[in-house]
């Protein structure tokens, strides 16, 4: 279950800036304050955005709307201003060659803004993404990881462990909660010192080593009650 911002890649703020445009065009209401993005959902930023602003005549699925519009209106500057972090297009490219690995994204992103960020560095086809967890699904980035867990347990008609590997605590609480292994990878603004904290199973400076981190993701250290596998998620 792979986080995408600064865990997969960088987007180089294109979606921040759609997210700033839609809020001012759907709402009516100039953007004076901008929130932690990092770790959370969708759902739980808009939530913060609309009090803060004092907005109380829009959801969040109208201001999805536009907001999705201007990011796929702008997915081309993913690429350009963005970069995939280290490793990851070779890390990807080797899980999908094991059997058993089933890639999906568990992301703060809605789906379409998730499909099009990864999208833009041509990496859509290495996951399964019906089986993702998504900021749509809640507010609560734990229950994204159950929803995952869910989706594809309800499509394969097998049993996972999962494992979660992201750049926040807040994927390391997260996948803790779900029972789930948690690798944490230091390349966002999270210090390696404080993903260790947080809990996480294994957390590395980032993906460039491949062949540990592979060896890693395939190899889960999870609680007593998860360490049956058949499958990786």
């Amino acid at each position: 279950m792979w986080d995408v911002d600064y865990t997969l890649l960088r987007g180089g703020g294109v979606a921040a800036r759609a997210w700033q445009a839609a809020f001012t065009e759907v709402t009516g209401v100039d953007w004076r304050a901008t929130p932690a993005f990092g770790g959370r959902t969708d759902m739980d930023i808009c939530a913060e955005v609309f009090e803060v602003h004092g907005v109380t005549d829009c959801t969040p699925e109208r201001f999805f709307v536009r907001y999705i519009e201007l990011v796929l209106a702008a997915q081309h500057e993913f690429g350009e201003q963005g970069a995939l972090m280290p490793g990851v297009r070779d890390v990807l490219t080797r899980l999908g060659t094991l059997p058993g690995v089933v890639q999906t994204l568990v992301t703060g992103n809605v789906p379409e803004v998730a499909a099009a960020k990864v999208a833009a560095f041509d990496l859509a086809g290495a996951f399964d993404a019906e089986v993702g967890g998504y900021g749509t699904d809640d507010s609560l980035r734990a229950t994204l990881v159950r929803r995952s867990l869910e989706r594809a347990e309800a499509k394969y008609g097998e049993r996972f462990a999962p494992v979660v590997i992201g750049d926040t605590v807040h994927d390391v609480t997260a996948a803790l909660a779900n029972g789930a292994m948690a690798v944490g990878v230091a390349t966002g603004s999270t210090r390696m010192a404080d993903l260790v904290l947080a809990g996480a199973h294994a957390v590395l400076p980032d993906l460039s080593d491949v062949e540990a981190t592979v060896r890693i993701l395939t190899h889960p250290t999870a609680p007593p009650a998860t360490q049956k596998r058949t499958k990786d998620s």
